[in-house]
């Protein structure tokens, strides 16, 4: 991969847009002054972005509300303690 370096010259300002999908689009200064007529798209459903299809695990919960660090103890130890149980029965290990 190559790099393209110019001296004395300064990139054009960007602005970074979010979109609703939480896409990130980085637009640049010169792009923002062209006058584009708008598209018009039926208005999308309300979609939760904790409930994509590309996020497993995340849950939407109340402002201010975290999970106790206890669970996270607990889990490392029982995960621990099931390698090693299961470990234990592997023959050959001192």
């Amino acid at each position: 991969m190559t790099t393209q370096h110019t001296s004395g010259s300064k990139a054009a300002p960007t602005k970074i847009i979010t979109t609703n999908t939480g896409r990130i689009l980085r637009v640049s200064a010169d792009a923002e002054s062209v006058p584009t007529p708008p598209v018009t798209t039926p208005p999308a459903a309300m979609v939760d972005p904790a409930r994509r299809a590309d996020v497993l695990f995340r849950v939407r919960r109340d402002e201010g509300h975290e999970i106790s660090s206890w669970w996270m103890i607990g889990a490392f130890l029982a995960t621990s303690g099931l390698v090693i149980l299961l470990l234990s029965g592997v023959p050959g290990i001192a």
